[in-house]
């Protein structure tokens, strides 16, 4: 059995014939979005009011203060772009050597890195609806009204919401992650601390083998995480895929 960790990590996923993915936002800070429980983040530095910002019920009263978010956010998406990690999961994928990628993500990265299989629990901005009579509205559509700091509304009046999951809102794919979780041989879990339910429990139902990956030291408290690595999550998926 490999000592060092890219090599145990890469003979897991030659053995693995069902790996599975979880990633959190610790996958997306190399690309310049900060990780919004880090030092940086939206929860720490108080650039936003995070209360009202995310939240539905207040989103439905004044939807301001979300659409001031999504403006910096839109302005800057064009030039984020996905990690060697994120390209590394599409690769392994288009490889056949991962089933599926579930996120906690909104950015959309694993979207443009090439991965097919993602079940994004928290949605994300590529879609967007009108709250009063469901039109469906593309991504570029959203874009150009915010970033003309116009609170979009459709033509019914109704105001346009990002199809992505406010506190309040239900997550998604929920029971499909939870079945892959529980089908899954090898189960990474990577750039998330583990501490956003429901996302946070599918650990709990693998039967496999789980290796945690993350810039920080995550206590799961199980019996089958048999590799934690605590680096920059890049520097190790390019060892990888280097070795691979």
């Amino acid at each position: 059995m490999p000592n060092d960790p890219i090599s145990r990590c890469v003979e897991l996923i030659l053995q693995s014939k069902n790996t599975v993915v979880l990633t959190g936002a610790g996958i997306s800070t190399n690309a310049g979005i900060p990780d919004f429980r880090g030092p940086q983040g939206l929860y720490t530095s108080r650039l936003y009011d995070a209360e009202k910002v995310f939240d539905i019920a207040y989103f439905l009263k004044d939807p301001k203060p979300f659409y001031e978010f999504a403006h910096d956010f839109i302005a800057i998406e064009s030039k984020i772009l996905p990690t060697p990690t994120h390209l590394a999961l599409a690769h392994l994928e288009g490889a056949g050597k991962i089933k599926a990628v579930i996120t906690q993500n909104i950015d959309g990265l694993h979207q443009k890195s090439g991965s097919q299989k993602i079940l994004d629990m928290h949605g994300n901005f590529l879609t967007s609806h009108c709250l009063r009579c469901r039109k469906a509205y593309d991504y570029h559509e959203l874009k150009s009204m915010v970033l003309q700091h116009v609170i979009p509304h459709c033509s019914c009046r109704g105001i346009i919401k990002p199809d992505i999951v406010f506190f309040g809102e239900d997550v998604k794919y929920y029971h499909q992650a939870l079945e892959l979780a529980q089908s899954a041989d090898l189960f990474f879990v990577i750039g998330t601390s583990c501490v956003v339910y429901p996302a946070a429990s599918l650990p709990q139902f693998v039967p496999g083998k789980i290796v945690i990956v993350n810039n920080s030291k995550i206590d799961l408290n199980m019996y089958n995480v048999i590799l934690e690595i605590e680096s920059d999550i890049d520097v190790f998926f390019k060892g990888v895929m280097d070795a691979l």
